[in-house]
């Protein structure tokens, strides 16, 4: 029995075990615990934890882990799932589209600089990063601005960062928020005094 107990059982994760299909025009390469993804949409790389182990199967990259305990089946699913996100960015690409409301609010982008009407005194410009594209949609006349990239992180992260310079308000719902965004709104001191 003392020996039946002494050999681990590894776990896996259930969305570790599925296997990250690569399209055609993705090409995946391994050096070691590293992994160059490169497509029609950009190239990006991956660093495995020492624990994680991938290997092709067909035209299939499954993920494995050695780690013990629970540790095996979190790295697994985070792994698998990390490839998966950079496999479709390189194939397609995401976007993230954010809506500017507010009289006045504007978006303008110029090559790499995004510069922004908030309602503050001056405007405010952010640089994007080479990975990342900025478009204002010619019919929105300024007040939506999408962005594109390959890298998901990187682009969740900028979309927050523009989101932050002005947040939705919950009385007039004035603000950045990202398309299809649900603000929760809030009745103002007029409202309140209407009722008495």
């Amino acid at each position: 029995m003392a020996e039946a107990q002494a050999t681990p059982v590894l776990k896996k994760s259930r969305v570790g075990k599925r296997g990250v299909l690569v399209p055609k025009g993705v090409t995946v390469n391994q050096s070691g615990q590293k992994l160059d993804i490169q497509g029609p949409k950009g190239k990006l790389t991956l660093d495995l934890p020492l624990q994680v182990a991938v290997r092709k199967d067909g035209d299939s990259w499954m993920v494995e882990s050695s780690a013990e305990g629970r540790d095996a089946a979190r790295l697994q699913g985070l792994s698998r799932a990390l490839l998966a996100s950079m496999v479709k960015g390189a194939a397609e690409g995401y976007e993230r589209s954010l809506e500017l409301v507010g009289t006045g609010y504007r978006a303008e982008v110029k090559g790499k600089l995004v510069t922004l009407s908030l309602g503050f005194s001056h405007p405010t410009s952010i640089e994007l990063p080479a990975s990342i594209t900025g478009v204002v949609p010619p019919d929105s006349k300024g007040t939506m601005l999408v962005l594109t990239s390959a890298d998901k992180a990187a682009l969740g992260q900028m979309a927050a960062t523009i989101r932050g310079l002005r947040p939705p308000e919950p009385y007039g719902g004035k603000g950045v928020r990202y398309r299809g965004e649900n603000i929760r709104r809030k009745a103002g001191k007029a409202a309140k005094g209407k009722g008495k």
